[in-house]
């Protein structure tokens, strides 16, 4: 008997933590699309709900020469640029995958993703995000993406 109990005990115990790791890993996509809600409808408020106070903002991208550059962007210039988009652009970052690990209040979320201008494609790539949990917000606290116009899915 006691044999049967410290099983059920068991799964109890096992389901619950596997339950809440589903739980942490929904918590953080929640944060990465409220920030793309916001990029599409153009609001930055929105935006800011889920960004932490300092945020580093980096790209990967190639010359024509085919050098490797990486360039850093303020997040306070990139809201300002997403804020004072017209209202006659539509832009959409179409996400085609997350990869999300977590540790404890740490996550990564891999995303590669389309970019569309007007309803065309303009290119492809792959987000990454850092994010930390701020007493139960998922805040992102770094973002880096790649950008091309070549090697992009169908």
């Amino acid at each position: 008997m006691t044999r049967i109990i410290r099983f059920i005990a068991f799964l109890i115990v096992t389901t619950a933590i596997g339950q809440n790791s589903v739980d942490v890993e929904t918590q953080v996509k929640n944060s990465v699309d409220t920030f793309f809600e916001g990029f599409h409808k153009g609001d930055t408020l929105l935006m800011k709900s889920v960004l932490a106070n300092k945020v580093v903002t980096q790209t990967v991208t190639k010359n024509k020469e085919g050098k490797t550059l990486l360039g850093t962007e303020s997040m306070q210039d990139f809201l300002k640029v997403i804020g004072a988009r017209p209202a006659n652009q539509k832009w959409k970052e179409k996400l085609l995958d997350y990869k999300i690990q977590v540790d404890g209040n740490m996550a990564h979320v891999w995303t590669p993703y389309e970019f569309w201008f007007n309803d065309s494609f303009s290119h492809c790539g792959v987000n990454s995000f850092q994010l930390f949990n701020d007493n139960g917000t998922w805040k992102i606290i770094y973002l880096i993406d790649t950008r091309r116009r070549a090697g992009c899915q169908d």
